[in-house]
């Protein structure tokens, strides 16, 4: 009995420092994952500049494995300390941390295959290792809360947009026709969503009065309709903000983003 309960304590104490922000430990932990994560996606990025790949290979390679070992640790830390494993392994943080080490390793195991277009994919999937980052910042729940309730507003609004462009694609293909670069429709389609966004490839212009008179309309459009998605968002954002919530993570799922008086998860229903 005393095995078990020293076994629970020494899993407690992990649990907290790994997913609780609100103590010294855990912000220590956090403040270095964080540097690691940042320092890794650099050095995936730098891995992919030819030069420095051939210049520094070596020192390239040490560091990706260095940072491997790093993210493997916390990654079984993580299944250790959680009481459902599973439940965090299968979930979105948990599939991420996967990706982050399980590249490498593959690496490792099927040598010489490193140059397969498979494998480079892969590899460059170490990049996802910046997604960890989101679990690190106090407001990204709250951003990813409020993105979700105004989903059904911008989907309106991405529904509106997509009328309004085949509208305006499809005058301006009977406006200036196939002998000025509106071959069709859909190409039609495409200029104006390059314009209504204020993009302006320049690839496809009109080139009659009544086109030009047309594309001013749809750049004006574009300046009043850019506005509209920030608005929706912002305004849940301030309703989001008004509920305060905290680091405190469930022990059971590892979710975060509980009420301050919460007592228990209001994901899986398990005690805080």
């Amino acid at each position: 009995m005393a095995q078990n309960n020293n076994t629970n304590n020494w899993r407690d104490k992990i649990y907290v420092i790994i997913f609780e922000a609100n103590t010294p430990l855990g912000k220590l932990f956090d403040e270095v994952l964080i540097v690691c994560i940042l320092a890794s996606v650099l050095v995936v990025m730098l891995d992919s500049v030819s030069w420095i790949r051939r210049d520094y290979e070596g020192l390239l390679y040490v560091l990706e494995w260095f940072f491997t070992i790093i993210f493997s640790i916390e990654y079984v830390l993580r299944l250790i300390s959680v009481k459902r494993p599973v439940k965090y392994a299968t979930s979105f943080f948990g599939i991420v941390d996967l990706l982050t080490v399980i590249p490498t390793y593959i690496d490792l195991f099927l040598p010489g295959t490193r140059f397969l277009l498979v494998i480079r994919i892969l590899r460059v999937l170490r990049i996802f290792r910046v997604l960890k980052l989101a679990k690190y910042v106090g407001e990204a729940e709250l951003l990813v809360s409020a993105i979700k309730a105004s989903s059904r507003k911008i989907i309106i609004f991405l529904f509106s947009v997509i009328t309004l462009v085949v509208i305006l694609g499809s005058m301006m293909y009977i406006v200036e026709g196939a002998e000025h670069g509106f071959t069709s429709i859909p190409k039609s389609i495409y200029w104006a969503i390059v314009t209504l966004t204020t993009v302006g490839y320049g690839d496809v212009a009109p080139q009659t009065s009544l086109g030009q008179a047309l594309s001013v309309v749809v750049m004006i459009l574009g300046y009043s309709i850019i506005a509209v998605p920030t608005g929706i968002v912002t305004v849940e954002m301030a309703q989001a903000f008004k509920e305060h919530v905290t680091t405190r993570a469930c022990h059971d799922c590892s979710a975060e983003g509980h009420d301050e008086d919460a007592k228990h998860c209001k994901f899986c229903g398990s005690a805080l």
